[in-house]
């Protein structure tokens, strides 16, 4: 059986992100259930993206030093994911500014990983990976970070990407995979932008491609789009494992927009790698008991088909009803998690996480 590679949490997803006291108490769970690592960079934080040249708030930096400490105390490496937007256009200009900004970033914060992440951006060069290869090298003489992940532009086989970016310039992933550091990790996501699983065919064909084993940027259970936002994706993980261990440099996992929520499919996903006989059929209840009171966890068995399948749009005024004097309850719930993953599905089924398309442009 191969190592079980190093799993952690991103916050990647596009809208509204978590609170800061649902990430503090992420660090201890993560640990607790088998993870190593937790990388902030949630794309409604423009100092990481559109302002990325900009420091935070005081406020905000404290809350992130406050983020850094709680990972240190469990046990798991804290990241930073910077996406500097449009840095390429006329690199000679930015690189003083991106230095800066690395610079400011290490001061405060010392991430254990440095994330540098090119995705969801215009392929407008063919230069492209020789850019961002300057770009990775410059940020790692300067970083002290003990790991470091690019994200290409072109992170996944998904045609929808070259619908939406621009056509990959030719040989991007192999000029990448030659030029870059060998400490770089690449971030992929699959044979999709979200993909159900990974075929150890395609692992393999992405690891020529790259020059090193893919790092997964794993979209499941995000859903921060415009048709998964109707959905709690509260089931467990399938289609990874035990099989894939070997093919790959790390698992990285971005959940939904309910932090509470999500620990009921992450809670499986250890599980997934370490035991052979796992079955994704049968791994929710024991995982949910793990999460949440018992009773509870089994009421969200009963109704996982209703959040997870059928979808807010989807369900009858009755069906919506009945979930809601299923979960009103748990509101005075005394465990915190419980009485969290409560208020959260309660507000989805009163439209609180609807999808904005605003979040987008951030």
């Amino acid at each position: 059986m191969a190592p079980t590679p190093p799993l952690g949490l991103i916050e990647g997803f596009f809208g509204k992100g978590w609170h800061w006291s649902d990430r503090l108490a992420y660090p201890a769970w993560l640990k607790a259930q088998g993870y190593d690592f937790y990388l902030y960079a949630p794309k409604e934080d423009a100092c990481l993206r559109r302002h990325w040249q900009r420091d935070w708030d005081p406020a905000i930096l404290t809350q992130l030093q406050a983020l850094r400490q709680a990972c240190r105390d469990a046990s798991i490496a804290f990241g930073i994911g910077l996406t500097p937007m449009a840095a390429h256009h006329d690199y000679g200009a930015s690189r003083p500014r991106l230095l800066a900004r690395v610079r400011q970033i290490e001061a405060a914060l010392a991430p254990d990983i440095f994330a540098l992440l090119f995705d969801d951006m215009p392929s407008d060069t063919p230069q492209l990976a020789q850019l961002q290869i300057a770009m990775a090298h410059d940020v790692a003489a300067v970083s002290q970070a003990s790991r470091f992940i690019l994200c290409p532009s072109f992170y996944s086989t998904d045609p929808i990407l070259e619908k939406v970016f621009g056509a990959m310039p030719t040989n991007y992933w192999t000029d990448l995979g030659q030029g870059l550091d060998s400490r770089f990790n690449l971030f992929w996501t699959g044979p999709k932008v979200c993909s159900t699983d990974y075929p150890l065919d395609h692992l393999s064909w992405v690891a020529e491609q790259l020059g090193r084993r893919p790092f997964l940027w794993d979209n499941y259970p995000v859903n921060d789009g415009k048709k998964a936002s109707d959905y709690l994706y509260l089931a467990p993980f399938r289609g990874r494992g035990q099989a894939q261990a070997p093919y790959l440099a790390g698992h990285a996992v971005n959940p939904m927009k309910q932090p509470t929520l999500s620990r009921l499919p992450l809670a499986t996903l250890p599980q997934a790698y370490a035991d052979a006989d796992y079955c994704a059929a049968e791994a929710f209840l024991p995982a949910a008991k793990r999460c949440v009171v018992t009773e509870l966890a089994e009421r969200l068995a009963q109704d996982l088909p209703l959040l997870a399948e059928v979808g807010l749009p989807n369900l009858t005024p009755p069906q919506r009803q009945t979930l809601q004097s299923h979960y009103r309850p748990w509101l005075d719930c005394a465990d915190d998690a419980s009485r969290g993953c409560a208020r959260e599905l309660l507000s989805w089924l009163d439209g609180g996480y609807c999808f904005d398309p605003a979040c987008l442009t951030g």
